[in-house]
C-alpha cells in the first residue's frame, strides 16, 4: 500500500545516518543518495515546523555498553575510527531537531525517544535512514507497537543486503505501515499542512 495520508501531528524520524554508516557499501541505494532524501524530508518537516528527530547510535570502545546477548557475528569493540558515530553534516547543525542516542538497533529501547515525542503529541512517524532491515525496521516494528501511524520513506532507506532490504520493504513494511517515495511524501505532508 502506498502512503494514503499523514497526520498533522507527524515527525520525522532519520536512522543512523552517522559518518562511518553512511559510507558502508548499501543497496539499492548508496548512503549519498540516502542522505539527500533525508535532507529533503528534514527541510520539508522543518519548514512547517514539524518534529525532526536524528537517531545515532553509538558504544564504547570497549563494548562495556553493548546488548549482552551473544550472536553468531560478534561485534569489534574499538574497530572503529573517532568521530564515527556523528550525524552527518548535511543533517547536523539545526537546533530545533531533537536528537536521541541508541545502542541497539531500534531507535526506541532504552531510550527517550517515545517521551520525546508524546510530549510533542505525535501520533505518527514518517521513518528513514540505515539500514533497512536493521535499525529502520527494527524501529518500525516498535513504533507500530507503541501505537503510531507508521510511514516509510523507502527510496531514503538502504540496506547491506539486497535481499534483506527487499523483504523489509515488500514483506514487513507492509504490515507495519504505509510506504513511498520521498517525493509522495513530502507531497502528502504538504496537503495536511494548508
Amino acid at each position: 500500500m502506498t502512503v494514503t495520508t499523514l497526520d498533522s501531528s507527524s515527525a520525522l524520524v532519520i536512522i543512523d545516518l552517522q559518518n562511518a554508516i553512511v559510507d558502508a557499501p548499501t543497496v539499492p541505494f548508496p548512503g549519498s543518495e540516502v542522505v539527500a532524501r533525508a535532507v529533503e524530508l528534514a527541510r520539508a518537516f522543518r519548514e512547517h515546523s514539524a518534529p525532526v528527530v536524528l537517531v545515532r547510535v553509538t558504544a564504547r570502545a570497549d563494548g562495556s555498553d553493548a546488548a549482552p546477548g551473544r550472536s553468531e557475528v560478534p561485534s569489534r569493540p574499538g574497530s572503529l575510527p573517532e568521530g564515527w558515530d556523528a550525524i552527518v553534516d548535511d543533517l547536523a547543525g539545526h537546533p530545533d531537531d531533537i536528537t536521541v542516542t541508541k545502542r541497539t538497533w531500534g531507535a526506541f529501547y532504552g531510550t527517550d525517544l517515545d517521551l520525546q515525542l508524546r510530549r510533542r503529541g505525535i501520533t505518527q512517524i514518517v521513518l528513514a535512514g540505515l539500514t533497512t532491515s536493521i535499525g529502520v525496521e527494527s524501529t518500525a516494528r516498535a513504533a507500530y507497537e507503541h501505537g503510531y501511524h507508521v510511514t516509510l520513506a523507502t527510496d531514503a532507506m538502504a540496506d547491506l543486503d539486497v535481499e534483506a532490504h527487499r523483504n523489509s520493504i515488500e514483506r514487513v513494511f507492509p504490515l507495519l505501515g504505509e510506504t513511498g517515495s520521498t517525493t509522495e511524501i513530502i507531497e502528502m505532508f504538504a496537503k495536511t499542512r494548508n
